[in-house]
């Protein structure tokens, strides 16, 4: 039987946020979580302690040197619940369901179902599926993107017109998110803020904004194209 969340030790906390006692202990000594709830020498802990540390970890993910979290956490108010805390988190969190991963290439021919040359590695590459890592043969795989570089190896696309598409995507999708991230800044975000819903509502809303936007994107591409196509049909005509 689980203990409540609001009376867990010190152990319980570690293993719940995946981290060692050690460095839970480390974290509160530079004040990047409250002090626990103390009955004697005990010393409890609870929702907000979870989610401030599962924050911390989030912001790692990210890169964020330990001076950078520091000084992110002191923004939050001391008094915001873990819910609001949660938020800041969900806000941070990747919009790739995988997070890239180290893997060799045996492991990488294994899981693409095949064998790679070095020609299908450059390729891959070129499409940014994986990188080359200073380790021979050991490389950063973007798995969510793994199928989509194996279509266009099987599509043979010449090694030229990867680069070039690649560099029209980052180009064109770096533009987007920048636009996207404005918008949802300058509009959305003080929309959600002035709203008084809970915050659990508007990370659900977060959460629903992802998805939808990929979709959208991805739809007004094919809507793009097919339009691409039609002017060709005229112009030839």
């Amino acid at each position: 039987m689980n203990e409540p969340v609001e009376s867990i030790g010190i152990e319980q906390l570690a293993e719940r946020v995946g981290m060692s006692v050690r460095t839970v202990r480390f974290y509160a000594g530079r004040g990047l979580i409250p002090p626990p709830r103390r009955e004697g020498r005990n010393g409890y802990y609870g929702a907000d302690h979870i989610a401030r540390l599962e924050l911390v970890r989030e912001l790692q993910a990210h890169g964020f040197t330990l001076q950078a979290i520091e000084g992110y956490l002191e923004k939050i108010p001391a008094d915001a619940s873990p819910d609001q805390v949660a938020l800041h988190r969900t806000l941070l969190a990747p919009w790739m369901p995988d997070l890239p991963e180290s893997v060799e290439r045996a492991a990488l021919e294994k899981r693409a179902g095949r064998s790679l040359s070095d020609d299908d590695l450059e390729l891959l590459i070129a499409l940014g599926v994986i990188e080359p890592t200073p380790d021979e043969d050991v490389f950063r795989l973007a798995p969510a993107h793994l199928a989509v570089g194996i279509g266009f190896l099987d599509a043979e696309l010449p090694i030229e017109a990867a680069h070039a598409a690649r560099k029209l995507i980052l180009a064109h999708g770096t533009a987007l998110a920048n636009e996207l991230t404005a918008l949802f800044r300058d509009q959305v975000w003080p929309h959600l803020k002035s709203s008084g819903q809970p915050p659990e509502a508007t990370t659900a809303m977060i959460e629903r904004f992802k998805p939808l936007t990929i979709q959208a994107l991805v739809t007004a591409y094919e809507q793009a194209v097919d339009e691409q196509k039609r002017e060709t049909v005229r112009r030839r005509s």
